[in-house]
């Protein structure tokens, strides 16, 4: 969700930017590799109110890419966040963006009866991509063929966070407290978490009238993952500061993995795209940043690259505008 109180998702949130400079990033793999897009393509979900649509991403060259799903925030869509996505197809990564039903496109407000179990379609369109990946992929010229179906990860960001979680171990409480269903997904290898929606306790009134699933249980979430978090992140849905995005490395179980960007807000440069409207801190550096420490983090985590991420954990040590931790 936005750090902000949510507008209906038909309507943007407004803020203007305020660029804040940091220190750069460790060298991403090849960032100007051309890269190549298919859309839309329809997932067959039976009693879906509406078709699922995908966009696939991927290196124009390139054999056994690994795959990542990504779930969008609140009121997003296949179309957006391409700064990192296509960062991440540069990369080596082959990336699936289904667009939820809460996308504003779609006009589902919160007032809308659907919306209350919206959270629970977000999931089973995770699960559809997922089962139906080969499929997909086969209709996305031919990056089917070139794709690695054995290293599947799963991201997302703010609402796609947690959404994404659901599939790495994590739990919805009910109002009682007691864990709800498990919805691992057994193709998932690794996640990480940006921007992810904190433990329930602390909710403002508005967030438990109309978004009463954001009462996630990371004691079960025990998939590898990162999760990134601002520094200057304060979400109006909650009665805590930055610390909140951080709930999901500090109560899973290892191994975790935490990127704490210290200028970042909730939109930690503006990852879903150049001059949008939810931005409050725009710098194309910290997007690129995001973009590269999740690439770094999961061609280690799927068992590509032993030094990537490493080099980030040395970096961190060295630099004082984001650190990353681990257990």
């Amino acid at each position: 969700m936005s750090a902000s109180l949510p507008a209906s998702p038909s309507t943007p949130l407004s803020a203007g930017p305020s660029p804040s400079p940091h220190a750069p990033s460790p060298g991403a793999r090849n960032p100007d590799r051309p890269v190549v897009a298919v859309k839309p393509i329809t997932v067959p979900v039976p009693g879906r109110d509406m078709d699922l649509q995908v966009k696939v991403t991927a290196p124009v060259t390139g054999r056994n890419l690994p795959v990542i799903v990504f779930s969008h925030g609140n009121a997003w869509s296949m179309d957006g966040y391409e700064p990192l996505v296509d960062r991440w197809a540069a990369a080596g990564f082959v990336v699936v963006q289904p667009t939820h039903l809460d996308s504003r496109r779609n006009g589902i407000g919160w007032d809308d009866p659907r919306f209350a179990t919206v959270w629970r379609v977000r999931i089973s369109d995770l699960h559809a991509v997922l089962d139906g990946l080969d499929g997909i992929l086969g209709r996305a010229a031919d990056v089917g063929d070139r794709a690695d179906l054995g290293r599947v990860a799963v991201v997302g960001h703010s609402w796609g966070a947690q959404t994404a979680g659901a599939l790495l171990g994590a739990r919805v409480l009910d109002a009682d407290g007691a864990p709800g269903e498990d919805f691992t997904h057994p193709a998932v290898a690794a996640g990480v978490l940006i921007a992810a929606t904190g433990t329930g306790g602390s909710l403002t009134p508005f967030a438990v009238e109309h978004l009463p699933f954001m009462r996630p249980d990371y004691t079960t979430m025990t998939t590898p993952a990162l999760v990134v978090a601002g520094g200057r992140d304060r979400s109006q849905l909650s009665t805590r500061g930055p610390d909140w995005f951080t709930d999901a490395y500090r109560i899973a179980p290892s191994p975790k993995s935490l990127l704490t960007i210290e200028e970042g807000e909730h939109t930690l440069g503006g990852l879903a795209g150049e001059k949008v409207a939810e931005t409050t801190d725009e710098d194309p550096a910290r997007v690129a940043l995001v973009a590269d420490a999740v690439s770094a983090y999961l061609l280690e985590a799927l068992g590509l690259d032993a030094s990537a991420w490493a080099a980030w954990e040395k970096a961190a040590a060295a630099n004082d505008g984001w650190d990353v931790t681990g257990k």
